[in-house]
């Protein structure tokens, strides 16, 4: 499993030229997650360990995969903002290919973040890219009213989306239904991930906006992030594969 090294992350500023597979292992099992990432081994562009992993398996865990894999760790920091910059500076180790925050957090948080990661890495391509949480894929329009929010998810999105990426994001995470919109609005350099991928036929489950493979990669998506119909897969391998070749012709 590995990055191209003519088409890294982010590399000078500029989204790779294919979307790339991200597959997410949600589990609190480490033998679980063991199997999953060996099978998956070439199969897929990076691994994204989040809460569940992480606080299961711990740091030492994730620091052992990351040390031989590409990692997308979505942990999604939201404090203030001397918080999530001395969080990230401990983080700065595990040089993850990718790095999650809440937007909500605001454009001093924001901003300190991406100064953390600047001090630790420099122009290095290992920097991790900084990734803002805009809405989560699991809101809607009445989710977000109930919060107190009378934007639709679009608007909110792409409010949140501007402040991030002036602010320091180099990207942000996002539903595959924002992404035209996000790209008209901040261009074809910021990174996005995104979420709530499924392959035609599989289920959506908690996932309420939800795109297949291909139809990500054609409206513009960096990455995207498939979870269970790669992991609760017969052969996870196989269904890598295939989620690969979709990107590939879309």
């Amino acid at each position: 499993m590995g990055l191209p090294q003519e088409s890294g992350p982010g590399i000078k500023g500029v989204a790779p030229a294919r979307t790339r597979l991200i597959a997410a292992i949600d589990t609190a099992d480490p033998q679980r997650a063991r199997f999953l990432i060996n099978a998956l081994e070439g199969k897929v562009d990076a691994i994204k360990l989040g809460l569940e992993f992480t606080y299961s398996c711990g740091f030492d865990a994730a620091r052992e995969i990351a040390a031989r894999h590409p990692v997308f760790l979505d942990l999604k920091l939201h404090d203030i903002p001397n918080t999530v910059a001395a969080g990230l500076k401990a983080l700065c180790p595990l040089k993850p290919v990718l790095t999650t925050i809440h937007a909500s957090g605001g454009r001093e948080m924001i901003a300190r973040s991406r100064e953390v990661l600047q001090e630790a890495f420099g122009d290095s391509p290992e920097r991790p890219r900084l990734l803002a949480v805009t809405v989560l894929t699991s809101m809607d329009a009445a989710g977000l009213n109930e919060i107190g929010v009378p934007a639709s998810p679009l608007e909110q999105v792409i409010r949140l989306g501007k402040m991030a990426v002036e602010a320091g994001a180099d990207g942000l995470v996002c539903s595959a239904h924002e992404i035209t919109a996000l790209r008209e609005a901040l261009g074809p350099q910021v990174e996005l991930v995104v979420p709530g991928i499924r392959p035609a036929g599989s289920v959506a489950n908690d996932q309420k906006r939800v795109m297949t493979p291909a139809q990500a990669a054609r409206a513009g998506a960096s990455w995207i992030v498939v979870g269970r119909p790669i992991t609760q897969a017969e052969d996870p391998a196989r269904a890598a594969t295939l989620i690969q070749e979709e990107l590939a012709s879309a």
